[in-house]
């Protein structure tokens, strides 16, 4: 992809992905996921994972899968509020990116 994903984009699209999972997911499914969108390393969605953690947007828990340790993020009730927030963001800045790549002019 030729654009640039800052910081809070990412943190959006990661929060949007472990919301999926009631549950919550791990690491290596949550990078998969992201994928999908965008092109991303483990060493860089790490980062992101502790930053929203830190921030209280996610949660962690461990759970043994195949005899070792997995460790598992969850959406936090502030972390929701906080994927709220990017998507109706992200709707308005869409909305106007879209409108000036198809000739009209921001609304």
């Amino acid at each position: 992809m030729v654009f640039n994903t800052g910081a809070t984009l990412l943190d959006a699209i990661v929060l949007a992905v472990v919301s999926r999972e009631e549950e919550g997911t791990y690491g290596y499914k949550i990078t998969q996921d992201v994928r999908k969108a965008i092109d991303i390393s483990e060493s860089t969605l790490y980062p992101v994972l502790r930053r929203l953690q830190k921030d209280d947007c996610l949660e962690t828990y461990d759970q043994q899968y195949d005899g070792r340790n997995r460790r598992y993020y969850k959406v936090t009730d502030r972390g929701r509020a906080q994927l709220d927030m990017y998507r109706k963001e992200w709707k308005t800045y869409s909305e106007k990116i879209s409108a000036l790549f198809e000739g009209g002019g921001a609304r």
